[in-house]
């Protein structure tokens, strides 16, 4: 059996990175924050698990991994599922196995479009499939995070906030006073959390922008290739097919100018004079 082979030539169709998290997450019931995570290979493997029964074993996936070597181990099953169905794709391992938004999420758009173009809508279990085993980076704190050993044997008590002593004769109570320490913490881990959320969507954009790019290079290089076609063709300057063909390839629309115009007026021209 072979996989139907997809080129991401298209972002018409490209989810952002929260609608491929929720994806990925509802397909395979994982609970995954973040698109880096998919860098340990191991929901690939368990989504040709359920486009091709049996063209991964499971039993091998390293789904709790957290070392590099083994999402290298991972993206090898994965490779090796790809070899089987004849998938013209290489992922580019050494690059998602840094956990790099950018390099995970232009490959899990591809993902994507390889998935649709295969799915027959067969029911799956996800959980089951994978013996119910915890998965790195899906909330489960035992899979995602390393044990550490406590660093002293006695545990030291948080300060508390501050109290300030009123007298009696002006009130009853106490005032408590939050700890101006604590405020510029949780300050600070906003803004961190916001300039998190700006880089991805940058980082967003520029995959975008790129795929945008390829996808222009890819449809000019086609029509490139027609016109050269029918230029080395004898009698293309007499064949009514061949110049109606050529006119499309030239037509323009308003706003739009071909390269070459494009570079003559590059400097715009000085203005009139009025004569006098």
């Amino acid at each position: 059996m072979a996989a139907i082979n997809v080129v991401a030539t298209t972002t018409a169709d490209n989810l952002s990175r929260h609608e491929m998290l929720a994806w990925v997450n509802n397909s395979l019931a994982l609970n995954y924050q973040k698109i880096e995570n998919m860098c340990s290979g191991a929901a690939y493997c368990q989504f040709m698990d359920m486009l091709f029964p049996g063209s991964v074993s499971l039993k091998k996936v390293k789904f709790s991994a957290k070392l590099e070597h083994e999402y290298i181990y991972n993206f090898k099953l994965l490779q090796e599922s790809f070899k089987k169905l004849k998938v013209d794709k290489v992922a580019p391992v050494e690059k998602l196995i840094k956990g790099r938004f950018q390099d995970n999420f232009e490959f899990v758009q591809w993902f994507k479009k390889f998935f649709d173009a295969n799915y027959q809508g067969n029911a799956y279990e996800p959980a089951a499939a994978r013996s119910g085993q915890p998965v790195a980076g899906s909330g489960d704190k035992t899979a995602s995070q390393p044990t550490r050993r406590p660093l002293a044997t006695t545990q030291r008590t948080p300060p508390g906030p501050r109290t300030r002593n009123v007298p009696q004769g002006n009130s009853t109570f106490n005032k408590t006073q939050p700890s101006p320490m604590g405020a510029a913490r949780a300050n600070q881990t906003t803004t961190e959390n916001q300039i998190e959320e700006l880089n991805n969507q940058l980082l967003e954009t520029k995959v975008t922008v790129d795929s945008l790019e390829k996808e222009r290079d890819f449809y000019f290089g086609k029509l490139r290739d027609i016109e050269l076609l029918i230029q080395e063709t004898p009698d293309h300057e007499t064949n009514t097919t061949f110049q109606r063909i050529m006119d499309i390839l030239y037509a323009t629309e308003d706003g739009f100018a071909p390269p070459d115009e494009l570079e003559i007026f590059e400097d715009p021209p000085p203005p009139d004079q009025d004569e006098y």
